[in-house]
């Protein structure tokens, strides 16, 4: 952006140096330069000009939305959950610790996604995934695997197995839903659509989507949280 505007300005003033001569060309002012000549490099700089105007333009466009873009993230890292262990933290506590999924739509919408998880459930877990779901209408999702229900998981509370991934649930859901809100408007997404957010394992945001999470993408691309990999790769997770 300073290359931008040193370039803005060096045109300027070559602009402004060119009108002289060009008046000088045009009154056939004695020795004055060509007017095809002077007409020419007046031209070259207000085209320079231009040109870099609308780059500086769309830099600092690009700017401010990066910066809006982190605002988000930052405000997004100060929300809070609650374990299964009852525990409370925010999400900017777990940076480093696990590559969250987040959840959201109606409780039968969570259900579901739960049980599209169940096939890749061990692959899930080897690159640190945990699972936030957040029932947007209040009701308490019954989070099963197929595999694992009995007599004692019967009763709606979710098996052992599955509190492994879907780990936590959102708290204060005022600022959670404002938050999900303003997300909504500004990708142009129906308030009532069932979403997922997907943050990397630095808490940046990696991807969302509506529908349900894309659990066998997550296992294809994410790298173990274990192995020749650990370490290497945190925080570099890329998008969808």
């Amino acid at each position: 952006m300073f290359f931008y505007l040193a370039f803005i300005a060096s045109g300027s003033i070559g602009a402004l140096i060119s009108l002289p001569r060009l008046f000088a060309a045009l009154g056939h002012a004695p020795n004055a330069s060509p007017v095809t000549e002077v007409l020419t490099g007046f031209g070259i700089d207000l085209v320079a000009v231009l040109i870099f105007v609308i780059l500086y333009r769309s830099e600092t466009k690009a700017r401010d939305l990066q910066v809006a873009k982190l605002s988000r993230e930052e405000t997004l890292a100060s929300l809070k959950i609650e374990l299964r262990n009852k525990r409370v933290l925010s999400l900017g506590q777990l940076r480093g610790v696990a590559r969250l999924v987040i959840v959201v739509g109606p409780a039968s919408h969570i259900e579901e996604a739960c049980r599209a998880s169940e096939p890749y459930f061990s692959g899930l877990l080897e690159r640190g995934i945990m699972v936030i779901s957040f029932a947007t209408d209040g009701q308490i999702p019954e989070l099963n695997y197929a595999s694992n229900i009995s007599k004692e998981d019967e009763s709606g509370s979710s098996s052992p197995q599955v509190d492994k991934l879907w780990r936590g649930t959102p708290i204060y859901t005022t600022e959670w839903t404002r938050w999900l809100t303003d997300q909504k408007q500004l990708a142009n997404v129906p308030l009532d659509a069932p979403v997922y957010l997907s943050l990397r394992l630095d808490g940046r945001v990696r991807g969302s989507g509506t529908g349900l999470p894309p659990w066998g993408a997550f296992v294809a691309q994410l790298p173990p949280m274990k192995g020749m990999w650990s370490g290497v790769l945190d925080g570099m997770d890329g998008r969808i």
